[in-house]
């Protein structure tokens, strides 16, 4: 931190601290101190802490308020190797769990380093056709539609749509589309549909940074860019393969 404001009692210069603000990609950003930064804990590399500002958030949120998970509850992540799912693996876990992380080939052995019980290669496997049922779906490549999700899905069960469509929605409409979708359909079944973005607490970077510290949480990250690279780091990210996070370095 190199300066604080006349108010800010919380922070001096000098302090390690982690967080950020939107669309910001550059050497320095001045974020409110009682929202969006917090303490970095010393045995975090700053590149570990950049990575949890958005996804680490999502998936606390995703887990914790919208799923509502509780221990020994079955809980699936479509999308368990991505920036959010990897967060979300090891929150839902920590919640005690039992995880079943949907993936790539080559992300199966990651995924279960991170604590699935259970992994699925979607390439070989679809989980809307299997015979599993679980009390929470966390839905972060919405790649179904409401009912097949509805299907695997508990008579009580929470459907989660973390971020927007999937990859044939339009890029604006498809997100509107399927919360509209989930608003229909709401009153007319048991199961809880949703549709979540992240909101921004300082609070839930503070646990995030405890749970970093005490080990039950471990940032994945992909690659690293220089800040001097970053067409080539978001070229990278929309090609829709990084595993966990990618991240700006600033020398």
């Amino acid at each position: 931190m190199e300066a604080v404001g006349k108010n800010v009692t919380q922070f001096k210069p000098g302090d390690e601290v982690f967080g950020g603000r939107d669309g910001a990609f550059a050497e320095y950003v001045c974020p409110r101190a009682d929202r969006a930064v917090t303490l970095k804990p010393a045995n975090i590399t700053f590149e570990q802490a950049a990575s949890v500002n958005i996804a680490g958030i999502t998936a606390l949120q995703a887990v914790r308020d919208k799923g509502k998970v509780q221990p020994g509850q079955k809980v699936l992540i479509n999308g368990a190797s991505g920036g959010v799912g990897t967060f979300a693996v090891q929150i839902a876990k920590s919640f005690g769990a039992d995880v079943t992380g949907v993936c790539s080939t080559r992300n199966l052995d990651m995924v279960r380093s991170l604590g699935a019980d259970h992994v699925i290669d979607y390439t070989k496997e679809d989980f809307a056709k299997g015979d599993q049922r679980y009390d929470v779906v966390l839905d972060n490549v919405p790649n179904h539609s409401l009912s097949e999700c509805r299907r695997v899905l508990n008579p009580q069960g929470k459907y989660v749509m973390i971020g927007g469509g999937g990859p044939n929605d339009n890029r604006w409409i498809g997100p509107f589309g399927r919360l509209i979708q989930t608003l229909v359909m709401a009153p007319f079944v048991s199961q809880k549909m949703g549709m979540m973005m992240a909101e921004l607490k300082k609070s839930d970077l503070a646990i995030l940074g405890d749970m970093m510290q005490s080990g039950k949480l471990k940032p994945v990250i992909d690659r690293t860019y220089k800040l001097s690279e970053l067409p080539a780091a978001i070229a990278y990210l929309e090609e829709g393969h990084a595993r966990g996070k990618v991240v700006i370095t600033v020398e």
